[in-house]
């Protein structure tokens, strides 16, 4: 097992354009799965493929351990990659494709049955073996790829999208198998995906990355309870986290016309433009809470998940919009009007002008 680190690591494609990768530095645990996460354009896959050897690195260094391979060849990494693809040998079965890679490394035929014996017990494969892709399902054809990284046993597995050919469900119950399996293998990995959920739910870490640029590393509790800017607090939650722009004041931000304590505030100079942070857990529909303490909302939509239901609104008289979490069986009704307060304990308040965190 080892340890992963970019150390300033920076990917240029072509001269006087903006990186895809600018600066990167990241220390991976050994044994740790961390998941790159950002919008299409972010840098998380060409991270990725610099630490696979598939992008050279054109500024910094990447290390695997305490071996520098900024220089190396993929083949020298001891990394195994999983595509979004799968990349499985049409006319190989399961076993052969699983077996494949070792077959290349020279491993003598009883090894090799072995590691694909156990990785197939472990993935739950053994009755497929002598079949061929075309004859699996998109979810076990991805066990497949994760057995032929498997059988490898590499020091670090790197997964780039693999669930994003899958439909929902089986994404939901193949991810679950994946961070499962990691934890148990106790591989150091690192998982690419543009799906925050699925950020959040798998990685030990996640490093939410923007224009080539890290915004934040932290555990996925650290990443919804203390967002370091504002484009992590509206890319990380789901839904997104409400942002509101508003002044500040003597212990408090006045938004919309309410004033919601914020303790967090203190030494920060009354006037200055701050941007209010809510999520939608954090806003109550209260008929009876007080004018100056609450906003109003016109309803325009309202999801009914069971237990809980979300509601869409506008403010009355902005465009703005809101999203509140309440009790699925006391939802209000769409276009009905309904008055928001907000806990002041759990809102989050950045700094207009630069969207950093006070």
């Amino acid at each position: 097992m080892a340890t992963v680190r970019f150390d300033q690591a920076t990917r240029v494609y072509a001269a006087n354009h903006v990186p895809a990768v600018n600066g990167l530095n990241l220390d991976i645990a050994d044994g740790e799965m961390c998941v790159l996460v950002g919008p299409s354009g972010s840098g998380k896959s060409t991270a990725l493929r610099m630490l696979a050897g598939l992008e050279p690195v054109d500024g910094g260094a990447i290390f695997i351990g305490d071996r520098d391979v900024t220089d190396l060849e993929p083949k020298r990494r001891d990394i195994a990659m999983v595509f979004q693809n799968y990349a499985l040998y049409p006319h190989m079965t399961v076993r052969q494709n699983m077996g494949f890679a070792l077959k290349m490394a020279g491993r003598n035929k009883a090894d090799t049955a072995a590691r694909v014996d156990e990785a197939a017990q472990l993935l739950e494969l053994e009755q497929y073996l002598d079949r061929r892709p075309k004859q699996l399902s998109g979810g076990q054809r991805q066990r497949v790829a994760m057995g032929r990284a498997i059988v490898r046993e590499p020091q670090v597995f790197l997964m780039d999208e693999p669930l994003s050919n899958l439909d929902a469900k089986l994404r939901v119950s193949t991810r679950t198998q994946i961070a499962s399996l990691q934890r148990r293998l106790g591989i150091t990995t690192v998982y690419v995906t543009h799906d925050q959920v699925e950020a959040m739910t798998m990685g030990d870490r996640v490093a939410v990355l923007k224009d080539g640029l890290l915004q934040q590393f932290d555990t996925p509790i650290g990443l919804y309870d203390r967002p370091a800017n504002v484009f992590v607090a509206g890319f990380i939650g789901s839904p997104a986290m409400n942002l509101l722009a508003g002044n500040a004041v003597a212990g408090g931000v006045v938004a919309e016309g309410v004033t919601v304590p914020t303790p967090q505030l203190a030494g920060v100079s009354s006037g200055g433009r701050v941007v209010l942070g809510i999520r939608s857990e954090d806003l109550i529909v209260d008929s009876s809470a007080p004018a100056g303490e609450a906003l109003t909302l016109n309803v325009d939509l309202v999801e009914e998940l069971g237990s809980d239901a979300y509601v869409y609104g506008t403010i009355a008289g902005t465009d703005k919009r809101l999203v509140a979490r309440t009790p699925g069986r006391r939802a209000p009704s769409r276009d009905e009007q309904v008055k928001v307060r907000v806990q002041p304990d759990h809102v989050h308040v950045f700094d207009e002008a630069t969207g950093v965190r006070l």
